[in-house]
This record gives C-alpha cells, sequence and structure tokens, in this order.
C-alpha cells in the first residue's frame, strides 16, 4: 500500500514547480489540476452539466474559465453548486490513480484546496509549499490577466499560509533555490520512505 503524501500551497508559492520536482524523483503525482481541465477542455465529462449550471459558459474549446470565473467569483452560492459538480469527479479519478499506482511506496496528491475542501482526511502525509509573501504577491500579480482585486479573492477562499504550515507534517521552502528546493524534496521523499530523514 502506497503512502499518499498531500501536497498542497496558497496561490504563488510554487507548488506546480514542487510536483514537477517529485515526478522528476520518480514519485508518480495526481495533478487534481490537470483532472479539473481535462473535465473542463474539449470534449471533457463536465461540459454540458456546467453548461446547464451557467449558460454561455462554454463552447467548442470547453469551459471558457474567464467566464465560469466571473460567474462564480464572490458567489458562494454558485461556487458551492460547481464545486458539488467537479468535486467527486475528481475524486474518482484520485482513487483509480491510487489504484494504478499501489505498487510505488509513495504517491503524491496534488490539491491546492487540500485543507480547505477537508481533502487532508484522505492522505497519510501533509507536505505545504510555502514562500515569502512579497514572493507570493509578485509571482501572482506578474500572471497574465491577474490583478490585485482577483488575487485578493483567490485569497479569501484559501486558509492563510502560516495556518497551513502549522498543521503540515512538512514545510517546503520555495523563496530561496530551485537547488534548495530539490534537496527539500528529497529529504521528504527519504523521510516517507523510512530512510532515517526528518522533515
Amino acid at each position: 500500500m502506497s503512502i499518499v503524501l498531500g501536497l498542497t500551497g496558497s496561490i504563488g508559492m510554487g507548488k506546480s514547480t514542487v510536483a514537477a520536482m517529485f515526478r522528476k524523483e520518480g514519485v508518480p503525482v495526481f495533478d487534481s489540476d490537470a483532472v479539473v481541465r481535462a473535465m473542463q477542455g474539449p470534449g471533457g465529462s463536465l461540459i454540458a452539466a456546467i453548461e446547464t449550471l451557467h449558460p454561455g459558459s462554454t463552447g467548442a474549446q470547453g469551459v471558457d474559465r474567464a467566464r465560469l470565473g466571473a460567474a462564480v467569483m464572490g458567489d458562494k452560492l454558485a461556487l458551492r453548486r460547481l464545486e458539488r459538480l467537479i468535486h467527486p469527479e475528481v475524486e474518482k479519478q484520485r482513487r483509480l490513480f491510487l489504484r494504478r499506482h499501489r505498487a510505488y511506496p509513495l504517491v503524491v496528491a496534488d490539491v491546492p484546496l487540500l485543507f480547505e475542501k477537508g481533502f487532508w482526511r484522505r492522505v497519510d502525509l501533509i507536505a505545504v509549499v510555502s514562500a515569502p509573501a512579497w514572493k507570493q504577491k509578485a509571482r501572482v500579480l506578474g500572471r497574465h490577466g491577474m490583478n490585485w482585486s482577483r488575487f485578493e479573492q483567490v485569497r479569501a477562499l484559501q486558509l492563510a499560509d502560516p495556518i497551513k504550515r502549522r498543521r503540515a507534517d512538512f514545510v517546503i521552502p520555495t523563496g530561496g533555490s530551485l537547488q534548495e528546493t530539490q534537496a527539500a524534496v528529497r529529504r521528504i521523499i527519504a523521510a516517507c520512505m523510512g530512510r532515517g530523514i526528518s522533515g
């Protein structure tokens, strides 16, 4: 039976980079965001249901993420309805992924809202990706189409970084060099594999 390491972190903390580092080390990674993108992409399994909830939010290329985001951001009821549609499907895919990779001693479940939506109960250990607030801000505001208002809306939906860090078994720093972050990833893998290295 695999050890399931939940990987999470707030927006702009570098979680995608860290997930890629785990993959580079040979650890299978379940990417919940990628699963959602596939279900919302061209021919995706959730297109029809999302269009029913939010008419005009989909097209030939799948979900128009900007339109859908505008429809649910700031509307808690609409967001909950969308989540009730998406989360069970993601969970099905996660279980399938774990079955397919059960021979591996360690697998990573990359879940952005691990704490916020209760997914922390479904993993064995938790690693939080964290960077200084100034670096987080610079990364996020440097993204195409991002602005301060949108950043604040996203942050309001996420547990504060200091709380996540306190609840984690491991904290992966991404405020320094890539080499430092990679070393932290390798230490966590070793710890999870029982090699006697602490997180």
